[in-house]
């Protein structure tokens, strides 16, 4: 029978009806008991080295697996990754195993198309109701002056199609989740999901609505925003995966959406905001860390959002 190398095989030795003569010297006792020791011990050293070789015998037959930051990544000089750098903004709350999927898998894949990037986690920790917008508005606000494009991107919807397009949108806002390869909606004015912009036309556009607490309906907000700034959208072509070009990662019946709506939120939901947004955003920055997830960096910023409950009563379910 073999045994693992890490595990101590037991030695059972046959037992013996003779006993020793009393006339046995004490220097053949001494031998006998260092017969007894030493040579299981020098067996078992000896069967631990054969199995040892031959584990180094077979590892060498084994194909190397890389380690995941071995994954190209961008240099400063090199052209062939362009000169824009692109901010990966995720609004977030305790979504934390699609978060551990998100991450390395987005990273991996701007990589292999050679996007400058980098992951900003916005995360929401106050006690008012998720506000997917003022999480946008806090993550252009800061993410620097070393990027100079925003994707909006939701964090369970993943690309699977290599020809979708992350690059720079210099002739206007490009929405890559459109209706036609988003797996859930697929209505014309709609502009959630994933949507790149240039941070001049972020700006253009005063940003997101702050007024949207719960779940849904800032998107479309936005696209009114969007036209109102004259800004053309662009959408992909020329993709043939359909419905399957993105992984959908949520699981509604383990994290239901809230899509509750309370006081005068159901009418003022369909409106124009035109003066909320980046100029009436009220945030405070609990924290700001540089974190690695298998390999892949991200920085997390936890903040508070504030909320006016004369003018927002939503903010709060109660």
């Amino acid at each position: 029978m073999m045994y693992s190398s890490r595990r101590k095989p037991v030695l059972y030795f046959k037992e013996e009806r003779r006993f020793l003569p009393w006339k046995c010297s004490v220097l053949k006792l001494f031998g006998l008991c260092m017969v007894l020791v030493l040579g299981p011990l020098l067996w078992l050293q000896l069967s631990c080295s054969g199995d040892m070789s031959r584990a180094a015998v077979e590892d060498a037959h084994l194909p190397h697996q890389p380690c995941l930051l071995d994954r190209q990544a961008p240099t400063a000089d090199d052209p062939s990754w362009g000169p824009h750098k692109m901010a990966l903004l995720v609004p977030f709350r305790e979504r934390f195993e699609e978060l551990l999927v998100f991450v390395p898998y987005m990273h991996s894949f701007l990589n292999k198309k050679k996007i400058r990037h980098k992951i900003f986690v916005i995360n929401q920790m106050d006690h008012y109701r998720f506000n997917r917008a003022s999480l946008i508005n806090v993550g252009f606000l800061e993410s620097g002056n070393d990027t100079d494009y925003i994707a909006m991107h939701d964090v369970d919807l993943l690309p699977q199609n290599e020809a979708l397009d992350y690059g720079f949108p210099d002739q206007g806002p490009f929405h890559i989740a459109s209706p036609e390869l988003h797996p859930l909606y697929h209505y014309k004015t709609y502009v959630g999901g994933i949507l790149l912009l240039t941070k001049q036309h972020y700006q253009m556009c005063n940003g997101m609505s702050n007024r949207f607490w719960g779940w849904g309906r800032e998107d479309d907000e936005f696209y009114r925003r969007l036209r109102t700034a004259g800004l053309e959208l662009f959408r992909p072509h020329g993709i043939t995966t359909g419905y399957k070009t993105f992984r959908h990662i949520h699981d509604p019946a383990w994290r239901k959406r809230d899509q509750k709506r309370v006081a005068s939120q159901k009418q003022e939901q369909f409106k124009l905001d035109p003066d909320g947004g980046l100029t009436n955003l009220r945030y405070k920055v609990e924290s700001r860390q540089e974190l690695t997830i298998s390999g892949a960096p991200c920085t997390i910023i936890s903040l508070k959002l504030e909320c006016d409950q004369n003018l927002t009563p939503w903010c709060l379910l109660s």
